[in-house]
Order: C-alpha cells, then structure tokens, then sequence
C-alpha cells in the first residue's frame, strides 16, 4: 500500500512539474502580449512553484526523520554534509571581490557592490561544486577499474 501511494504522489507532483514548466514557458514566451493572461501564467506559476516548493520541504522533512530512525550514523554524516556546504558558501562570499559585474550594468540594474559580491560568490560556489562532481565521478571510476583487475 505504502508503494501505490508513494507513486501516486510522485506522478501527481510530477504532473505538477510538467504543468509548471509548460506556465513558464508560456510567461517567458509572452506569446499573445495579452495583459489578462499574462497576468494569470504569472499567478499559476507563482502557485505552482510554491506548492512544489512545500511538497519538497515535506517529502525531504519525511525521508530524513524516516533515514534518522533506521540508520543511526545518518545524523552524522547529514550534519557533516550541512558543515561542509556552509563551508563552500563561506569561502566563495570571501573569495568573491566584488567588482565581478561591470559598473554600467550595475547602475542599469539599480544593483550595488553588495549584489555583485553575492552574484561573484554564486559563481564560484557553482564552480567549486562542478569541480568536486568532476573529481568524484573520476574516483568512482578509477575505483571501478582497480577493483576489476
């Protein structure tokens, strides 16, 4: 039973998914430039998005109190994985300097020095990420093949 339920819930977020998808298409399209259903595509997917934000916050809330119950060193080794994520994020806002977006499109933008630290910091943290799934996904393989010989 707990089967049939779990895959109704995710086909019927999937569904919510796809539904989403299709309004943001639709509002970055702007195919009509009607005002009214402009208005409407904006509000759906304000909605949408919302409620897929709570069905993840539940489901991920869920799956970890169920992991925390059943594998004792889980707790551990998620508050490591939190550590080190705040780690990554403290390091790429103190590496960020700054002046990563030019000055004219700052002013356009009405932005400040603020913004273009925060945006410099998301590069970098998108960087060090990609660098570390490069690194594991080559550790995994080479494993593979040491272990195969």
């Amino acid at each position: 039973m707990k089967e049939k339920t779990d895959k109704l819930v995710t086909l019927v977020c999937l569904g919510l998914a796809v539904l989403a998808t299709v309004f943001a298409v639709v509002f970055a399209l702007d195919i009509d430039n009607n005002a009214f259903f402009y208005g409407i595509t904006y509000w759906m997917l304000l909605l949408l998005l919302g409620v897929s934000i709570v069905a993840i916050v539940v489901f991920l809330c869920k799956k970890l109190a169920d992991r925390f119950k059943t594998q004792p060193g889980y707790l551990k080794k998620f508050l490591l994985l939190i550590g080190l994520v705040v780690v990554v994020l403290v390091v790429s806002y103190l590496l960020a300097t700054g002046n990563d977006v030019n000055s004219a499109l700052l002013e356009k933008n009405n932005l400040t020095e603020g913004s273009s630290k925060l945006i410099g910091a998301a590069c970098i943290v998108v960087y060090i990420l990609v660098i570390g799934a490069a690194c594991s996904i080559l550790y995994v393989e080479c494993s593979k093949l040491f272990k195969k010989k």
